[in-house]
């Protein structure tokens, strides 16, 4: 499995942005995708995922009612729809994958994401 993200960028807080990553290889019913992020000087964190088969979610506390996590099985995708953006969001966001819990057997490369004014 390749996991290839986009769509990182510059916001103002309460903005919004989208991350999508695109998914290579075989994905099945016990797939899970999911983002995980770094900020700078800290610890790299969990931030949602979704089980392929059913679509049920999980998020961080940090991001719940504000992130939507969702999958698309025909296009093989997993976006994340970010809003009301906060600087503390401002982190380097990685595509993850796997078929246990945490989805972190696969990693795609970084997108930065920069909440700023």
């Amino acid at each position: 499995v390749q996991l290839q993200a986009s769509g990182g960028g510059l916001v103002q807080p309460g903005g919004s942005l989208r991350l999508s990553c695109v998914v290579s290889g075989s994905t099945y019913s016990s797939y899970i995708g999911g983002w995980f992020r770094q900020a700078p000087g800290k610890e790299r964190e969990f931030v949602a995922a979704i089980r392929w088969g059913y679509g049920t979610t999980t998020y961080a506390d940090s991001v719940k009612g504000r992130f939507t996590i969702s999958r698309d099985r025909a296009e093989k995708t997993v976006s994340l729809q970010m809003n009301s953006l906060k600087p503390e969001d401002t982190a380097v966001y990685y595509c993850t994958g796997g078929s246990s819990w945490p989805p972190t057997k696969y990693w795609g490369k970084g997108t930065q994401v920069t909440v700023s004014s």
